[in-house]
């Protein structure tokens, strides 16, 4: 089959690469329709490659048809329509019986001392082959995959994999009730989605970026946005906006490769181009991030308020404002999202006969697979628009 692979740094191709085949009793194959490129597949683009070997399939944002299915795959049958949760878990152990799907400790990756888990990504969680390619083995099938109801587009469903969940849980995490304000960090697809939730939730609800394409999508759902390069302060715009006082609670959609913090981004640049032996203990251990975003989003919340962490960071002596944080009785919410939690409410959104969170407009570029690689430098250098790209195999 054809899959997309990392071959380096900033090099990814489409090549033949063997099919999957069932493994264990709960496996199952899935004949991929669509997936998507997510921010988070940036980071193994440039910052994770160490952990990555050529070759690899990435890819953790996949929806298709059942091909074939392991005898202890539960209720799945060929010919389902799924969507796979970028999470592997399996739904029974002492984490997940208590909802925490993302560190389920039958796929946690004890090695590294990781969390359940994730399609294409790294050794770091699992080296499962992704799914930007022509099929998918997903372990654990008889939880996993969602069945997708027949007639309606892919994309009122593929963003069940990992960004409307992600976004839910972001949402959920900032604890923000009806008629209180929510300041979104990051307008990509997250953030676009966690910025909906909450408007149809009732929240007021503005939005930073600075990407004018992003900042006129937020602002076409009837969100408030502030544009960071046009104001000194983003911390002060947004306490200007709210009497003073900050956000009832902010979410930081954006992660370990915000803008902002020079010095950070060449010492992360640096450490990605270090030889695998010496650059993984530097990556586990001593990495920093640029925390641009979420420092602006700790400074951006009231007294009391809850900052929500969606991006993903990979540091370990990332320096905090712990004082600030203390003295202001700041609660941080943070962690991969536990995808299986969320599905059920979210599928009666979806199930609605009008696409109330814009699910299939999100995408700016639709593809074929055999252009991923072109599609991987436009997502990252956030040219022609791009905010979403999804990519038929």
């Amino acid at each position: 089959m054809k899959a997309l692979t990392w071959q380096g740094t900033e090099k990814v191709s489409v090549e033949e690469v063997p099919d999957p085949r069932i493994e264990q009793p709960n496996d199952a194959i899935i004949k991929v329709t669509s997936t998507a490129i997510c921010g988070s597949d940036l980071h193994l683009y440039k910052v994770l490659g160490p952990f990555l070997h050529p070759g690899d399939v990435l890819g953790h944002e996949t929806m298709g048809i059942v091909e074939e299915v392991g005898p202890k795959a539960g209720d799945l049958r060929v010919g389902d329509r799924v969507v796979v949760p970028f999470n592997i878990s399996c739904g029974h152990c002492w984490m997940c019986s208590r909802g925490f799907f993302a560190q389920c400790e039958t796929t946690q990756v004890t090695k590294f001392g990781k969390g359940a888990s994730l399609f294409g990504y790294t050794d770091l969680y699992g080296a499962v082959p992704g799914g930007q390619a022509e099929y998918l083995r997903v372990p654990q099938a008889q939880f996993g995959p969602i069945k997708v109801p027949d007639g309606v587009a892919d994309e009122r469903f593929l963003y069940v994999s990992d960004v409307l969940p992600t976004a839910w849980q972001a949402f959920a995490f900032a604890d923000v009730k009806e008629g209180q304000t929510l300041a979104v960090f990051g307008l990509g697809p997250i953030g676009q989605m966690t910025a909906r939730i909450a408007l149809a939730a009732g929240a007021r609800v503005i939005g930073v970026d600075r990407v004018p394409e992003r900042l006129d999508l937020a602002r076409s759902w009837g969100i408030e946005v502030i544009d960071m390069d046009q104001v000194d302060d983003v911390a002060e715009a947004i306490l200007d906006l709210t009497d003073g006082r900050g956000a009832d609670g902010t979410v930081d959609a954006v992660g370990m490769e915000s803008h902002g913090n020079p010095l950070a981004e060449k010492a992360i640049t640096a450490a990605g181009l270090l030889p695998d032996a010496l650059a993984k203990p530097v990556i586990d251990k001593f990495a920093i991030d640029r925390l641009d975003a979420l420092t602006t989003a700790i400074k951006s919340v009231r007294r009391g308020g809850t900052v929500s962490v969606s991006g993903v960071y990979g540091g370990e002596v990332d320096p905090m404002p712990l004082m600030e944080m203390f003295d202001r009785g700041i609660t941080m919410r943070l962690g991969q999202c536990h995808v299986k939690r969320w599905t059920e409410a979210i599928v009666k959104v979806l199930e609605r006969d009008e696409d109330v969170l814009g699910a299939e407009s999100l995408a700016t570029h639709r593809l074929p697979l055999a252009e991923a690689p072109g599609a991987y430098e436009m997502f990252q250098k956030k040219q022609d628009g791009c905010i979403k790209v999804v990519l038929k195999p």
